[in-house]
């Protein structure tokens, strides 16, 4: 019996001991069907009133800090962690000119694409009075946010002696599971979509971890990582499925607390696409709420690509509606959000926003943020970005209010999508004259 936290069903509120090995609550598990989201995921609930008493009530966070939030966290012994640094990544203070883009950026745009979207300039008499801030989970060891799910999924699989762990990815995941794997002696089992961004499958099989690509979409994937889950008792990483991931992902909520100086922001914008990032969030404020840290959850906006918008076009239906997913931005290219009722419940508890951003709007966001910030970040984390960008244009962001925006993964991670807007210069011969009539048609183009 585990009397430091249970699972409790997000759908019919029944409490499980965790115990043992366990995903979704098994009485909502058997209403699932193929074409919609899961029921029965599972939230982690700690027993606070219990946690309280271990600390001063003066200095609650500093104390849990030392301890590296350990009462928090389903697990025991701290040391079943990867020895990889995970997490406390960089929190960057950036000035909002970086929202004025610059006329090279236009002009490469214009020269690659061939059409430049008058909406997409500048609008006059848009504030930025404001204060933003980007945390980029890019510096994590395998280049993205995955990791913070994966560093628990592994030391839980550790601590009870589990040496497999199968994961379906659109490659990100993947590759984090397998990286942190390999960090820990363990076996990573990978299930991916075969047409995954080949720099994320170049990482799954050098951490030495088994591939597997299937003919077919990320749903696809899920339906057979759970099928091999079933039938070899393997560790089961999916997001949405395993209830450990979320208690991963949170972490992030605790250390924007921190880096803030012990404040909340006032709105956190991040990449979605099965909705577990955006819970993780949601749950770790709350768990600071619940522990007297804080009384308040910041606003946080769910962005996805109008090009794969199930989450959030399905908010107020009665019954959920999948269209075919088809934004250039492979990690949050979900037809079926696997967490959707989890997300929405957050959403509405806590007055979550949302909104819709078009791919050209990211494949601009990640020039913006490559030219003006020199963070190159992924179609995913860019989306983040293009949100913020566009609640700026339509007149969203308060003055001095602090907006935090997730850049969820490196660029590095998936080049095609940018290949096609650059070009790269052909050679010059190696004398001073020809560098000197390359640089005069450069400063005229």
């Amino acid at each position: 019996m585990n009397d430091k936290f249970h699972y409790e069903c997000t759908d019919c509120g029944a409490a499980y001991d965790a115990g043992s090995v366990m995903y979704l609550c098994p009485a909502c598990e058997k209403e699932n069907v193929k074409d919609q989201p899961i029921k029965g995921v599972l939230r982690t609930v700690y027993d606070f009133s219990r946690i309280l008493k271990k600390f001063r009530a003066d200095n609650v966070y500093d104390q849990l800090s030392k301890e590296s939030f350990l009462s928090v966290l389903p697990l025991r012994d701290e040391n079943c962690l990867p020895r990889l640094k995970i997490g406390n990544t960089p929190l960057y203070r950036i000035n909002p000119e970086v929202l004025e883009q610059p006329d090279q950026i236009e002009k490469t745009l214009e020269n690659n694409h061939r059409k430049q979207r008058s909406d997409n300039r500048r609008k006059p008499g848009k504030s930025l009075d404001f204060n933003l801030f980007f945390k980029d989970d890019s510096q994590n060891p395998t280049f993205s946010f995955k990791d913070r799910a994966s560093a628990l999924v592994s030391a839980w699989a550790k601590e009870h002696g589990i040496k497999t762990i199968v994961a379906a990815s659109t490659g990100n995941a993947g590759s984090s599971i397998a990286g942190i794997c390999a960090s820990q002696g363990q076996h990573a089992v990978i299930v991916v979509p075969a047409k995954a961004p080949v720099a994320k499958l170049t990482q799954i099989i050098l951490y030495g971890a088994t591939l597997i690509p299937v003919d077919g979409a990320y749903d696809d994937a899920f339906d057979l990582s759970r099928g091999l889950t079933q039938r070899f008792g393997w560790y089961n990483r999916n997001t949405a499925f395993n209830p450990v991931t979320i208690e991963g992902k949170k972490s992030v909520a605790w250390e924007l607390y921190g880096q803030l100086g012990r404040r909340v922001p006032d709105r956190i914008f991040i990449p979605v696409g099965d909705g577990v990032i955006y819970s993780g969030v949601a749950k770790g404020f709350e768990d600071l709420m619940n522990l007297g840290i804080t009384d308040r959850m910041p606003a946080l906006v769910a962005v996805q690509s109008e090009k794969s918008a199930n989450l959030i076009r399905n908010l107020e239906r009665p019954r959920f509606v999948s269209k075919p997913a088809r934004t250039f931005a492979d990690s949050i290219r979900v037809n079926i959000p696997r967490n959707f009722n989890m997300t929405r419940q957050y959403m509405h508890q806590y007055n979550g926003e949302s909104i819709l951003v078009a791919d050209d709007a990211i494949r601009k966001a990640i020039l913006v943020l490559a030219r003006r910030t020199g963070i190159f970040s992924e179609p995913a984390a860019a989306a983040a970005f293009a949100g913020l960008l566009k609640y700026r244009e339509l007149g969203l962001i308060h003055v001095n209010s602090t907006n935090v925006v997730l850049l969820t993964g490196s660029g590095l991670k998936d080049i095609n999508p940018i290949k096609s807007r650059l070009s790269i210069p052909q050679p010059v011969e190696p004398t001073s004259t020809a560098i000197e009539r390359y640089l005069e048609k450069w400063r005229n183009a």
